[in-house]
Formats: C-alpha cells, sequence, structure tokens
C-alpha cells in the first residue's frame, strides 16, 4: 500500500485546507445563526458552491475519489477563490491523484553545471547563489553566501536556506520581514510535496522542520502554494548594516528544479556600496570559517564540506 493510500491523497489534504480559510461571507454565503465549529467553510457548502454532490465531495476529500472531471476541478478552484498559481496547483494535484502510484523517485541531482557557476562569478559583486527545489544551497558567489550570516558555519551538504529561516538563531534580527520570508518558503515546498509527495529530499527536510519549528508546523497545515519569484527583500546585516536589495529568482532549464537566486542595488546607492564590501570581505571570512566553530549545528554528523564554485 502506498503512502497516498494510507495517508489520504495530497488532492484531499489541499481541499481541507483551502476550504478552512474561506468563510462564508467570503464565498457570497448568508451567515446562518447557528455556532460554527470552524470558520471556514462546511463540505456541503462548498459542494453546493461547486455544483457538486455532497457525498462526491466528501469521497474527493477522503481521497476515495481520485479522478475528478476539469469542470469541477476548476468550480472547485471557483468556490475556493483560488488564485491562478492556486489553481493550477489543484490542477496538478488532481492529475496526480489520477496515475498509479509508483516507486518513489530517488533524489535529484546536487550537481550544478560549470556554465552556471561562471555565471554565478560574473555577476560579482551581486549577491547569487543557486538552490534546489528544497531549498539546497548548490552553489554560490562570495556575496551570496555571506548574505545569509552564520550559514557558512554549516557543513556545506547541510545549507539549505529554508532551514536557515527557520532555525538558525539569527534569521528573526536578519530578515526584515521574517515571517513573510517563512510564508515564502513554505508555500514553495508545499508546491512541491503537491506534485512529488514521497521525494525523499522533500520529506528529510519537511520532517525535519515539522520536528524542529512549531511555526514551521502551523503553516505547513494551511497548505499555501504561491510563492515569489521577484521582489525586494530588506536584511539588517551584522557587517554591513541594513540593506534592501532587489532580487530575482530564475528556474534553471534542463536541471531538476533547480534556480538561480540574484540580488542587485543601483551603481552609486548606498545598498550597491554595502554588496560591494560584502564581496571584498566575503574571501577572508571563506578562509577563516570552518563547520566546527559556529554555533548552531542544524543536523546530520559526518557530513563532509565540499567547495561552492
Amino acid at each position: 500500500m502506498t503512502s497516498q493510500q494510507e495517508h489520504g491523497t495530497e488532492l484531499g489534504r489541499f481541499l481541507r485546507a483551502r476550504r478552512a480559510q474561506v468563510t462564508p461571507v467570503e464565498a457570497g454565503l448568508t451567515a446562518g445563526t447557528g455556532r460554527r465549529r470552524t470558520p471556514g467553510l462546511r463540505r456541503e457548502e462548498l459542494a453546493t458552491l461547486a455544483g457538486i454532490s455532497v457525498d462526491y465531495y466528501v469521497r474527493l476529500e477522503r481521497g476515495k475519489e481520485n479522478r475528478p472531471s476539469p469542470s469541477v476541478v476548476d468550480a472547485l478552484a471557483r468556490a475556493l477563490l483560488l488564485e491562478d498559481e492556486e489553481h493550477e496547483h489543484l490542477r496538478s494535484l488532481a492529475a496526480l491523484a489520477a496515475r498509479t502510484a509508483s516507486e518513489p523517485p530517488p533524489a535529484p541531482s546536487r550537481t550544478v553545471r560549470p556554465g552556471v557557476k561562471l555565471l554565478l562569478e560574473s555577476l560579482r559583486p551581486n549577491p547569487a547563489y543557486v538552490v534546489s527545489r528544497t531549498f539546497d544551497l548548490l552553489a554560490h558567489n562570495p556575496a551570496g553566501l555571506r548574505l545569509l550570516p552564520g550559514i557558512e558555519d554549516w557543513p556545506a551538504r547541510q545549507r539549505n536556506t529554508a532551514r536557515y529561516s527557520f532555525l538558525h538563531p539569527a534569521a528573526p534580527e536578519v530578515f526584515d520581514d521574517w515571517k513573510n520570508s517563512l510564508r515564502g518558503c513554505v508555500a514553495r515546498l508545499r508546491a512541491v510535496a503537491g506534485t512529488d509527495p514521497d521525494a525523499p529530499d522533500l520529506a528529510q527536510l519537511v520532517g525535519e522542520l515539522l520536528l524542529k519549528s512549531p511555526e514551521f508546523a502551523r503553516l505547513w497545515e494551511r497548505y499555501d502554494v504561491r510563492g515569489r519569484a521577484y521582489g525586494h527583500k530588506t536584511y539588517h546585516h551584522p557587517e554591513v548594516g541594513t540593506l534592501t536589495l532587489g532580487y530575482q529568482s530564475m528556474q534553471l532549464e534542463g536541471t531538476p528544479g533547480q534556480r538561480l537566486v540574484t540580488y542587485y542595488a543601483e551603481p552609486g546607492t548606498p545598498e550597491h556600496d554595502a554588496i560591494v564590501l560584502l564581496d571584498m570581505t566575503a574571501q577572508e571570512h571563506s578562509a577563516k570559517a570552518s563547520p566546527r566553530n559556529g554555533r548552531f549545528s542544524a543536523t546530520a554528523p559526518g557530513e563532509a564540506p565540499s567547495s561552492s564554485l
């Protein structure tokens, strides 16, 4: 028996999570006078809004029905007030539920192509790095590593930006909008879980964060799947001060979900001066850094550090 059959489907979990976040008023229903056990929609309310039978919807949510038609999926998306990215995720979950589960796939390769490493170097002094689909830090230029103070103290194979955001003691002070950063991490991980729920790289990271971070567990239950690929972030860096940087995340074609993330600032601004300083001092810090001298240990002893570029 597969894990999906034992614990329900990701489709059912997503429907339950999103149903709990839509109030009757938001859905256009008249608020009743009786006491509700949950602020979200009841199953029968969502079924009515979507134009399907309650029994059919209950079977969908419990994983007993796994082949909803495209029209049913679209109707559920409208009833749940899903945005475009969430609607597409629901379609992906429905397609996944219709497929026969097979052996869990192997963990994706961590290898970063030489050309991408050269690109990272060419982006200096702008901080840049490559992450896996589960936020493992696979390669970086000097400022890309130093942008997250303290992460260099971890063994190279344990460097993960989601792990850093939730578990590193410096993270709440480094990120100006720490809570929003956490939501973005979970939303991306949830998107991976929806289409590849048995992936070993995902299971290991999610299991660790569920165990160690109550905030991660809370956000994981919400089942948000929206993530931003560009914008601005403000950092309170202990060495170069407060700086607001633009960022752009780019999917690397031909890779198993790897993304290139780069930060930038207009030349002549204090922020640009700060990232130049960060780049200049990064080599010195790299020479002094050791996985054993950090104040925080992530997990898994015995991991050997590897070179960044």
